[in-house]
């Protein structure tokens, strides 16, 4: 798969308690509705009265005795599961008895799964890798399902899975626990659903929602626990890899993100990178992650509201600050991202509303970086162009500086609506006495390449006063700073609210520190 690297901000370059119950087993609709409103409602006062979904502390349970016309699967034989899917006809159910079952001690050995297979663990029931097999459940067939089964100690290699290893479509994964596995717990195909599932300490990701040939459409991720992911410390060991998250989706075409808990992973919480559309996430509680709790970065078209975010972004946060970097790292931290209505989708903006945001390093960055366009050298998405641009040998000069290329080169952050959202800050709480508590919309002044139209502040420009970029209705408490244009250049709330900036209009701002 593609690697790519975050970026981050440097002069000239780069960069309570939660969850509804799972509902039912709604797929994302195939037909888009036309894009409507979202009801902005009143901004939160107080941190949203839900459920945790403590389904690792408390997995939901299996059946206890076979289902009629199951296929038994004994762990007491080595490679019982994978040898009985392999003499069975597709859409047969198994039931995993209690206990550890082990797959032959080869590194590739897996379950090799058939169409519309159902694999069901009784309490207790683990598929245990031993450090020895590198996949759990493989191959290209669809809709199959697993069910309240612990997978566990499978060694998959950087970037790969250990569940649905080939990214095959229409899987569901449920009830299940997926833990301490390294690479990634689970891959991704369309129509995939994960709900009340645990994924945790996995070495890379809890979930790497990729596939081969950039198809995942109507992803469902409900419900779920998604912590201590990352255990492997993937940005230490390869710095600027842009290859941890508890989740990160790749070029994912809907997306519903609802309900779960994402907390405690070393790094950012929920990271949609390079080309995603039609997001929406709702209903969740992204808490204590070290990095960000969300980042949108060069995708379109989302829906992020009604979530708990809090204390997030401290670990990275206070490392940047110490090394005196000035860049506003955010919680909710959107990257070259925005609303494009030439990309279908169930809305046409980045709607950003009724969340609460408490005791963050810092709140909601809209960035853009200057240089990162089609075929320059600062696009780290490699090989890959906007969703505007099929052919991407054609942002060159001189076309790429006139229309329409000019404009659909670049991925823009533009049309992101954030209102009706609470914002609160006690500085005691999180620890810091610089760089902390910032909202941002900025950019770098563009270099390069040489030929690149976008040199200059013609991006900065665009991103702060003409992509339609809007905060109006929000609550702040706190010590709130703000940060317009560039880098270094600080606003207070009566500066941010008038001209040339105008934002935040409607909202109030209560400026002690605390809630």
């Amino acid at each position: 798969m593609v690697i790519k690297r975050r970026q981050r901000w440097v002069p000239a370059a780069p960069l309570m308690l939660l969850l509804l119950a799972a509902t039912g087993c709604e797929s994302a609709p195939v037909a888009r509705p036309a894009p409507t409103a979202v009801p902005s409602g009143s901004v939160p006062t107080a941190l949203p009265s839900v459920t945790v979904a403590r389904v690792c502390a408390e997995p939901p349970t299996g059946p206890a005795k076979a289902p009629a016309g199951a296929v038994t699967v004994d762990p007491a034989v080595v490679g019982d599961l994978a040898a009985k899917t392999e003499s069975s006809p597709p859409r047969t159910t198994f039931w995993l008895r209690p206990g550890r079952h082990r797959l032959e001690p080869d590194a590739y050995a897996q379950v090799m799964a058939k169409e519309g297979n159902r694999y069901l663990g009784a309490p207790g029931a683990v598929l245990d890798g031993r450090k020895v097999n590198q996949y759990a459940f493989g191959g290209t067939a669809e809709d199959v399902t697993i069910r309240h089964l612990t997978v566990r100690g499978f060694v998959a290699p950087h970037d790969e899975g250990v569940v649905n290893h080939d990214m095959a479509d229409g899987w569901v994964i449920e009830g299940a626990r997926i833990e301490a596995n390294s690479g990634a717990g689970l891959m991704a195909g369309a129509r995939q659903q994960v709900r009340a599932s645990c994924l945790r300490d996995n070495g890379q990701y809890g979930m790497n929602a990729y596939k081969t040939g950039d198809s995942i459409t109507g992803l469902v991720v409900e419900g779920n626990e998604i912590t201590g992911n990352n255990t492997d410390d993937w940005e230490r060991r390869q710095p600027g890899c842009g290859c941890t998250a508890g989740i990160k989706f790749w070029a994912v075409d809907g997306a519903d993100i609802r309900g779960n808990w994402v907390h405690d992973n070393r790094g950012a919480g929920l990271w949609a990178d390079t080309n995603n559309n039609d997001f929406r996430i709702e209903g969740n509680v992204l808490e204590s992650n070290d990095g960000a709790a969300l980042i949108y970065e060069t995708s379109y078209n989302a829906v992020v509201r009604n979530n708990m975010i809090r204390r997030n972004t401290w670990v990275e946060g206070r490392a940047y600050a110490a090394g005196g970097d000035d860049f506003p790292y955010a919680t909710v931290y959107v990257s070259e991202s925005g609303g494009e209505p030439r990309v279908p989708a169930r809305t046409d903006k980045i709607e950003i509303s009724g969340n609460v945001l408490e005791d963050n390093w810092s709140g909601i960055t809209l960035w853009e970086n200057a240089d990162r366009f089609c075929n320059s050298e600062a696009n780290t998405s490699t090989g890959y162009c906007t969703l505007l641009v099929k052919d991407t040998a054609r942002c060159a000069p001189p076309a790429i500086a006139g229309a329409p290329l000019y404009a659909d080169c670049r991925w823009k952050t533009q049309r992101v609506d954030i209102h009706g959202n609470r914002f609160v800050l006690d500085k005691s709480v999180v620890d810091c006495t610089a760089g902390c508590g910032r909202m941002a919309v900025l950019a770098n002044s563009g270099t390069s390449p040489d030929w690149s139209p976008y040199r200059g502040e013609r991006v900065a420009e665009a991103i702060t006063r003409g992509q339609h970029n809007r905060w109006h209705d929000n609550a702040y408490v706190g010590p709130w700073t703000f940060v317009a244009h560039a880098p270094g250049r600080s606003l207070g709330f009566g500066q941010w609210r008038g001209a040339p900036y105008r934002q935040d209009a409607g909202s109030t701002f209560l400026t002690r520190d605390g809630g």
